[in-house]
């Protein structure tokens, strides 16, 4: 029974090496770090930098201004989806 289980925990750490490495190499090194679906700061970046486009295209009354600000907003929504990654190779979102 000891080895089965063994063999399961082997094959969730290597699934976990495959999927965030940095996340990882902080489990392996006692450092704290989290996990890739945690870490957005280009996301916040991108949503800022989108919605000053936006306000300013708004306040000059420039349409592809807008536009561009609106489509960058969006693109940094997405950023923000935990699962994206899940999604972009096929395999289903947990439920819930």
């Amino acid at each position: 029974m000891a080895t089965d289980e063994d063999r399961r925990l082997d094959d969730l750490a290597e699934r976990l090496g495959r999927d965030d490495p940095r996340f990882a190499h902080a489990m392996r090194s006692g450092t704290p770090c989290s996990p890739q679906e945690y870490r957005r700061g280009a996301a916040w970046a991108m949503l800022a930098v989108a919605l000053g486009g936006l306000a300013l295209g708004i306040a000059i009354g420039h349409g592809l201004l807008i536009a561009g600000g609106l489509v960058l907003a969006g693109a940094a929504a997405h950023r923000f989806d935990p699962d994206r990654n899940r999604v972009r190779q096929g395999i289903a979102p947990p439920p819930g």
